[in-house]
């Protein structure tokens, strides 16, 4: 019988060993979420790790922390009026195996960004996805259309071979 208590204990405390963060990491992202909304640079900066990636959303687009806070601060200063994230959801995961292992957090958000050159609002669908470490954000992968932004801001393609 005490054999039998001591492999329970044993196997309850091996699989509580791995602590679900997604909660906490969360909780993270939805804090930078509103320094971004509020404009707050110095939480921004708290909230990314010093090795910060950020990819997307073009194939091949990457920032690193000192110029990711450099364009937040341009383009808030000079280009948009706000950052609204509306309808915004977060999705805490951990990925077990693989080059991405560790715990993440996607968000998905309906943005609405307004220009301060009277050009008026776009509003796009937005999912970014979080790689957490160390209660900071090491890495994130953000996905929209930038097309469509362009095209609510008056841009217009064409092809020119059609020319």
């Amino acid at each position: 019988m005490k054999y039998f208590i001591l492999v329970s204990i044993g196997t309850f405390l091996i699989s509580c060993s791995k602590i679900d963060n997604s909660a906490k990491n969360v909780a993270l992202i939805e804090k930078y979420i509103q320094s971004v909304e509020t404009v707050n640079y110095e939480e921004i900066a708290s909230l990314l790790d010093e090795n910060y990636l950020g990819l997307g959303p073009s194939y091949g687009d990457s920032i690193r922390k000192p110029a990711a806070l450099a364009n937040w601060k341009e383009n808030s200063e000079n280009l948009y009026e706000s950052i609204k994230y509306n309808k915004s959801r977060n999705a805490g995961f951990t990925v077990s195996e693989g080059d991405n292992q560790g715990d993440w957090v996607s968000n998905w958000s309906e943005l609405v960004i307004t220009y301060k050159d009277g050009r008026g609002a776009v509003t796009i669908w937005a999912n970014t996805i979080y790689k957490i470490e160390n209660e900071k954000i090491i890495k994130s992968f953000t996905f929209y259309n930038e097309a469509d932004a362009l095209r609510q801001l008056g841009y217009v393609f064409y092809n020119p071979n059609d020319l």
